[in-house]
């Protein structure tokens, strides 16, 4: 799957992590587990299995928004579309296994009228998002 890049809002991002996909990936996709370590994450439901189709509600910085994963590629890629107010996202994950860790890459693009205005006030929100996103997974996998 891949993000829209021509969507008003898009961005890429990367990160080493000094662990095992597998770690990475059991941390990162314990969808329900967010709250407990994401700042943003207020909340978060998988309504369902870790596959393909599965809907997912969850709460980020105080908004609503109802994701269905897209992809599921255990310990190697996962990838969901989300909507909210006024947005539609598109966000993938990569799990690259490498000497004593793994390379994680992370795209997200957003669509609509609300990443329009939000692109007016604040250009940098997206790879800032992503960025300290990145930074939380790394902390937090590296001192389990």
């Amino acid at each position: 799957m891949n993000i829209d890049r021509n969507a008003p809002m898009s961005a890429h991002k990367e990160i080493f992590i000094e662990a095992p996909p597998e770690k990475v990936w059991a941390l990162h996709t314990d969808i329900n587990g967010w709250p407990r370590w994401q700042p943003d994450v207020s909340s978060a439901k998988l309504e369902g299995n870790l596959a393909a189709g599965t809907v997912f509600r969850w709460k980020a910085k105080g908004l609503g928004i109802t994701s269905t994963l897209q992809e599921v590629e255990p310990n190697r890629c996962i990838s969901w579309t989300g909507n909210s107010l006024g947005m539609q996202a598109v966000h993938v994950w990569t799990f690259e296994p490498q000497d004593n860790g793994t390379r994680v890459v992370t795209e997200e693009s957003l669509s609509g009228w609300f990443p329009r205005v939000l692109k007016l006030f604040m250009p940098a929100f997206l790879e800032k998002s992503l960025e300290q996103s990145l930074q939380v997974l790394k902390t937090h996998v590296e001192q389990a």
